[in-house]
C-alpha cells in the first residue's frame, strides 16, 4: 500500500516541479521586439527631417513668392507624411502582435494554473487522508533496513518541501499572469495613442495636400517664368554632368595609362630574371569582389570597400533640406527636371564638409559657381555652387573637411557617381 502512496506522489511531484520550471523559466517582464524599436527610431528621424523641412518652409514663406523650389519641398512633405502614417501603420500593426501573443501567454498560464490548482487540492486532500502519525510512522519503520528507512524519512521531507513549493507555484503563477493582464492594459494604451497619432497624420496630411494644390495653382499662373527658371537648371546641371564626365575619363584614363606602365615594368623585369610567367594587366585591374577597375592598387580597392561599406551611414555634406530629389520630378504639369544629384536648400556661406575620405579629383567652374570632386575609390562626390574653395587638386582629405562655402544661391548641389559615370541616388548614401 505504502509503495503505491509512494509512486503515486512521486508521479504528482515530478509533474508539477516540471511545470514549476517551465513557468520560472518565463521572464516576467518580456522586452519589445527589436523591430518596435526600430520603428519608433525611424519615426524619430522622419519627425526631424519634418522639422527641418518646416525651418525651411516658413523661410521661403517669408519670401512671399511661391517657386520650384518651395513646391518641391511641399512635395517632400508629402512624402515625408506619407512615410510617417506608414511607420505609424507598422507600429499599430507590431502593437497588435504583441498583444495577440499576450492573449495567447494569459490563456496558456490561465491553463497551467488550473491545473497547479487542481494538484495542489489533490495533494491537500491526500494528505488530509493519510495525516494519522500512526500511518506514516508504520511508513518508516516497516522499511527493510536502517537505509531504507532514511530513504523514506528523506521522501517524506521532499514530500513536504513539495507540497510547499507547489503552493509557491499557484502565487508566482498568479502574479506571473496578473502582470500580462497588466502588461496587456499598457499595451491597449499605447495602440489607443498610435491610431490618434495615426488619425492627426492623416488629418496634416489632407491639409498639406490642399496647401500644395494652392501652390501648383498659383504657380501654374506663373508658368512662363518657372520654365524659364527651370531651364536656367538644367543648362546649369548639364554643364555640371559634362565637366563630371570630362573628369572621370579623365582620371580613368590616367589610371589605365599608370597600369599599363606598371604591367610593362613588371613584364621587364621577369624578363630580365628570366621567369618565364607572364604578368596580365588583368591581374592589376581586378578589384576584390570580382568587378574590373582601372582604380585597382591597394589603396583604391581599400577605399572603395569602406566607400560601399558605409553605404546609409554617410554624414551630410552640410545642414540643410533637400529640395529636389535624384532623378525625374514633375514639379506642375509640364515643368519635368531629371535632378542629377539631390538638392539641398542651406544658409549661404555654409560650410560644406567631405562625406567620406579620399582625393580632391578636380576644382573646376560651373558658370559663375565653383564645384569640388572627391574620389574615393572608384567613387566620387561632387559638390557645387561654392562661391569659395579651401582645399586643393590632389590633396588627399579626411572625412569630414572642409571644401569650401555655399555662394549666395544657397543651395548645394550634390552628387555621387563611379567610375563609369553613372548617377548614383545620393539620399541612398546619406546618413537618415
Amino acid at each position: 500500500m505504502f509503495k503505491k502512496i509512494f509512486i503515486r506522489c512521486f508521479g504528482i511531484l515530478f509533474l508539477t516541479l516540471a511545470m514549476g520550471g517551465r513557468i520560472l523559466a518565463q521572464a516576467p517582464g518580456q522586452t519589445l521586439p527589436q523591430s518596435r524599436a526600430d520603428l519608433e527610431k525611424e519615426r524619430a528621424t522622419i519627425q526631424k527631417e519634418m522639422a527641418d523641412l518646416e525651418k525651411t518652409l516658413s523661410e521661403t514663406h517669408r519670401n512671399k513668392r511661391e517657386n520650384l523650389g518651395q513646391l518641391a519641398l511641399l512635395q517632400r512633405r508629402l512624402r515625408l507624411r506619407e512615410s510617417a502614417i506608414r511607420n505609424m501603420n507598422a507600429q499599430i500593426n507590431a502593437i497588435q502582435g504583441d498583444m495577440n501573443e499576450s492573449w495567447r501567454e494569459i490563456i496558456k498560464l490561465k491553463a497551467e494554473l488550473d491545473t497547479l490548482r487542481v494538484q495542489y487540492s489533490q495533494s491537500i486532500v491526500f494528505a488530509y487522508k493519510n495525516r494519522s502519525s500512526y500511518d506514516f510512522l508504520n511508513f518508516i519503520f516497516s522499511a527493510t533496513s536502517f537505509n531504507d528507512a532514511l530513504r523514506r524519512i528523506e521522501y517524506l521531507k521532499s514530500y513536504r518541501a513539495y507540497r510547499e513549493e507547489r503552493a509557491a507555484n499557484i502565487v508566482r503563477t498568479q502574479q506571473l499572469l496578473q502582470g500580462k493582464i497588466d502588461g496587456l492594459k499598457v499595451t491597449r494604451v499605447e495602440k489607443e495613442e498610435a491610431i490618434k497619432k495615426q488619425s492627426k497624420e492623416r488629418s496634416m496630411l489632407e491639409d498639406e495636400k490642399r496647401e500644395k494644390d494652392a501652390v501648383v495653382t498659383r504657380l501654374q499662373s506663373q508658368e512662363k517664368e518657372l520654365k524659364k527658371e527651370m531651364v536656367a537648371k538644367q543648362r546649369q546641371d548639364a554643364k555640371l554632368s559634362s565637366a563630371i564626365s570630362a573628369v572621370i575619363r579623365r582620371a580613368t584614363a590616367a589610371a589605365a595609362k599608370e597600369n599599363a606602365r606598371k604591367n610593362a615594368e613588371a613584364a621587364a623585369s621577369a624578363a630580365r630574371t628570366g621567369r618565364e610567367e607572364e604578368v596580365s594587366p588583368a591581374t592589376l585591374n581586378t578589384v576584390k569582389s570580382g568587378a574590373k577597375t582601372v582604380f585597382s592598387d591597394d589603396a583604391d580597392v581599400h577605399l572603395t570597400g569602406d566607400f560601399e561599406r558605409n553605404r546609409g551611414r554617410l554624414p551630410w555634406p552640410v545642414s540643410g533640406t533637400i529640395s529636389m530629389a535624384f532623378g525625374p520630378h514633375e514639379y506642375i504639369k509640364g515643368i519635368i527636371h531629371n535632378n542629377l544629384g539631390v538638392t539641398i536648400d542651406v544658409q549661404a556661406g555654409a560650410a560644406v564638409k567631405a562625406v567620406f575620405a579620399g582625393e580632391i579629383q578636380a576644382i573646376f567652374n560651373v558658370g559663375d559657381v565653383q564645384a569640388v570632386m572627391v574620389r574615393h575609390g572608384r567613387y566620387f562626390t561632387t559638390y557645387s555652387n561654392l562661391t569659395t574653395v579651401s582645399v586643393t587638386k590632389g590633396e588627399h582629405i579626411t572625412t569630414g573637411q572642409i571644401l569650401g562655402r555655399v555662394g549666395d544661391v544657397a543651395q548645394l548641389e550634390f552628387a555621387i557617381s563611379n567610375e563609369k559615370g553613372t548617377m548614383l541616388d545620393p539620399e541612398r548614401w546619406l546618413k537618415r
